[in-house]
C-alpha cells in the first residue's frame, strides 16, 4: 500500500507543471537565521546619566538585525522591533525585561526572519522618574522619554531608507513595506509614530484635553511639556536645547540632534502587544493599518481609557491618562485603516471572535484580546508571551524587598512572578504561535507582499542540473550535488501522503547534505528547486 502510494504521489508531481505553494511571510520557510548584533543606527543625546554626571551624554543607538540564513531575495520587507521596560534600564525598571536581547523579543524576530522579514530589534533612549512628588512631574518625564523613543524609532527608519540610496541596500530591504512592532513600552513607541505627526497634536489632546499641558514655569498659564526648540521635532531632525530650570539637565545642554536628514520617516504597518497611545486624537484617516494584541485586564497599560499608574515602595503613582487597543481598534476600524483585513477569514479569525466574545465585546478587526484571569497572588499577567531565566533573577534582591506585602528577601525572579507565576518558554511560545499565525495573513495583506500565494513550477530531469543523490538508499545521511551551472535554490522531503517532512533554503548551493536520522524509515520524494523549475525522484531512507 505504501509503494503504491508513492507511485500515485509521484505520478502527480511528474506531470507538466507542478503547482507549488509559496509560503514566504506566512510560515516559517527558513530553518536558520543570521544575527548582525549592536548596529548602530544613529546617536543622540540621553538624559539618563545626568543625575550623576550633570549632563547629558551623547548615546549610540543599536539594533540587533536578523536575516534569513541562505536567502537570496533583496527587497524584503522590514520589522523594526523596539522591547518593552518602562524606559528604564533593566533592574531600574523593577523587572526582568528591558533589553532588545529579552527571551520574547529574540524569539519574535527570530520567527519573523525565518518567515523571509529582516528584522530590526532596535533599543532606544531611556530615562525618567517615576518617582517624581507630583503626577505634572511624572506625567512630564514620562512624555518626554516616550517622545524621545518616537525620534529614534524614526531615525531608525531613516536609517535603512538613507542605507538604501547611499550605501547599496546593505540589508536587502523595501523601505516601502517597513513595520513597526512594539512590545509593551515599545508598543506606545509603534502607536505614537504611526499616529503623531504634527508638532500640535501633543498640546491638542482630548482625553482630558491638554493633558500634555502643565505650569511649569510657576505664571498660572499652562506650557506645553514638549517644545520642539527644547526637545528636536517630533521626528529627531534638529537641535533641542534645554532651558534653564530642566534639573537635572543644565541650561544649554544638548538634548537632540538630527540624524539622517532628507529621508522620510514613514512605515507602513504598526503592530503592539499591550503598550498604548497616548491621545486617541492622534489617529486620523490617513494613518496606517494597526494590529494589536492585549490582555484586558492588563495592570500596567489599560484596555480602553485610565490614568496609567507606575509602582512605587508607597503604591500606584498616577501618571497620565492614556488609550488602550480596544479604543485604538475601535477608531482604526471606524476610519477605514483596518479595512485591508477583511478578507482575512480563517482559524485565527474564529479564535479573535472567541476570544473578543470573553472579554466582554464584539471582534474589532485587527484586535487579538489575550484573556488571563486574576492569579492566586491577585495578579494579571499583561504580559503572557515573556519568559526569563530564574537561576539570573533569583540570586537579586528586588528593591522593594520588605515594602508592603513583598517579603523581605523577595528577589527580582520573586517579584516578576507573581505576575506570572507560570512562566516558562513553552507558555511564552505557546502566546507566540497565537500571536505569528494572526498577524502573518495580516500583515501580508496591508503590506500587500504579493498577488498570489502559488505559483507554477516546471519539472526538469536530473540529467539536466547534473543531479547526483548519494547514498540511495541511505542510513542517516545523504548527499545532493548538481553541476557547477545548476545551483539549488531548496530542497524538500515528501512522505506518501504528500506532508512535507522536511524543507531548506539554500544559498544558491551545488552541495547539500540532508540529516534523515528522525524521519522513520521508508519510501519518500526529493524535491530539489532550481531558477528554472525541480527535479523530484524517489528515494529510500534505512
Amino acid at each position: 500500500m505504501k509503494i503504491r502510494n508513492l507511485l500515485l504521489l509521484l505520478a502527480l508531481v511528474l506531470s507538466v507543471n507542478w503547482t507549488w505553494s509559496q509560503d514566504r511571510y506566512l510560515d516559517q520557510v527558513f530553518d536558520e537565521v543570521s544575527v548582525e548584533e549592536n548596529v548602530e543606527y544613529g546617536s543622540n543625546y540621553t538624559v539618563l546619566f545626568a543625575p550623576t554626571q550633570g549632563q547629558t551624554v551623547l548615546q549610540p543607538l543599536l539594533m540587533d538585525i536578523y536575516e534569513p540564513a541562505g536567502d537570496t531575495v533583496v527587497n524584503r520587507p522590514l520589522v523594526i522591533y523596539f522591547h518593552t521596560g518602562n524606559f528604564l534600564p533593566i533592574q531600574l525598571n523593577g523587572q526582568v525585561t528591558g533589553t532588545k536581547s529579552d527571551s520574547s523579543a529574540v524569539e519574535i524576530c527570530t520567527r519573523l526572519a525565518k518567515m523571509g522579514y529582516v528584522v530590526a530589534s532596535a533599543d532606544y533612549r531611556m530615562g525618567w522618574n517615576p518617582f517624581a512628588e507630583s503626577a505634572a512631574e511624572r506625567t512630564l518625564g514620562l512624555i518626554n522619554a516616550a517622545y524621545r523613543g518616537t525620534q529614534d524609532a524614526r531615525t531608525c527608519i531613516r536609517f535603512f531608507k538613507r542605507n538604501m540610496v547611499e550605501s547599496g541596500n546593505t540589508y536587502g530591504v523595501d523601505t516601502s513595506k517597513i513595520v513597526l512592532f512594539g512590545e509593551g513600552t515599545g508598543g506606545y513607541i509603534t502607536q505614537a509614530v504611526s499616529t503623531l505627526d504634527e508638532y500640535n497634536e501633543i498640546i491638542m489632546t482630548t482625553m482630558p484635553v491638554g493633558k500634555f499641558t502643565a505650569d511649569l514655569t510657576g505664571d498660572g498659564n499652562p506650557d506645553p511639556m514638549i517644545i520642539p526648540q527644547v526637545n528636536g521635532d517630533i521626528y529627531g531632525t534638529s537641535v533641542g536645547i534645554a532651558p534653564p530650570g530642566a534639573d537635572p539637565v543644565p541650561a544649554g545642554d544638548t538634548l537632540c540632534i538630527s540624524n539622517h536628514e532628507g529621508y522620510n520617516s514613514d512605515a507602513h504597518l504598526c503592530v503592539n502587544l499591550g503598550g498604548a497611545l497616548g491621545d486617541i486624537s492622534w489617529m486620523e484617516a490617513d494613518e496606517v493599518p494597526f494590529i494589536s494584541f492585549h490582555v484586558p485586564l492588563d495592570e500596567n497599560a489599560p484596555y480602553e481609557s485610565r490614568i496609567l499608574n507606575v509602582p512605587s515602595p508607597q503604591g500606584p503613582l498616577p501618571v497620565v491618562e492614556v488609550q488602550g487597543s480596544k479604543l485604538a481598534i475601535t477608531k482604526a476600524n471606524e476610519l477605514g485603516l483596518n479595512d485591508v483585513f477583511a478578507e482575512v477569514d480563517d482559524e485565527t479569525t474564529d479564535a479573535a471572535k472567541e476570544a473578543s466574545a470573553a472579554a466582554g465585546h464584539d471582534y474589532l478587526n485587527g484586535l487579538y484580546p489575550m484573556n488571563q484571569s486574576v492569579n492566586m497572588f491577585g495578579r494579571v499577567d499583561g504580559a503572557p508571551w515573556a519568559w526569563w531565566e530564574p537561576a539570573i533573577w533569583d540570586t537579586i534582591p528586588h528593591p522593594t524587598a520588605g515594602m508592603g506585602s513583598i517579603p523581605e528577601d523577595a528577589t527580582y525572579h520573586d517579584v516578576a512572578s507573581f505576575s506570572n507565576p507560570n512562566m516558562s518558554p513553552e507558555k511564552g511560545r505557546a502566546y507566540i504561535d497565537t500571536i505569528m499565525a494572526y498577524y502573518a495573513p495580516r500583515a501580508y495583506l496591508a503590506l500587500g507582499l504579493s498577488d498570489s500565494t502559488t505559483a507554477t513550477i516546471d519539472l526538469l530531469t536530473k540529467e539536466q542540473v547534473s543531479l547526483v543523490i548519494a547514498p540511495n538508499p541511505s542510513y542517516g545521511q545523504m548527499q545532493i550535488q548538481t553541476g557547477s551551472d545548476s545551483p539549488m535554490q531548496a530542497i524538500g522531503i515528501l512522505d506518501v501522503t504528500g506532508r512535507k517532512l522536511l524543507e531548506r533554503k539554500l544559498n544558491q548551493s551545488t552541495f547539500a547534505q540532508i540529516d534523515h536520522s528522525t524521519i522513520p524509515a521508508g519510501l519518500y520524494l526529493l524535491e530539489v528547486f532550481f531558477e528554472d523549475g525541480k527535479v523530484v525522484e524517489q528515494v529510500v531512507f534505512r
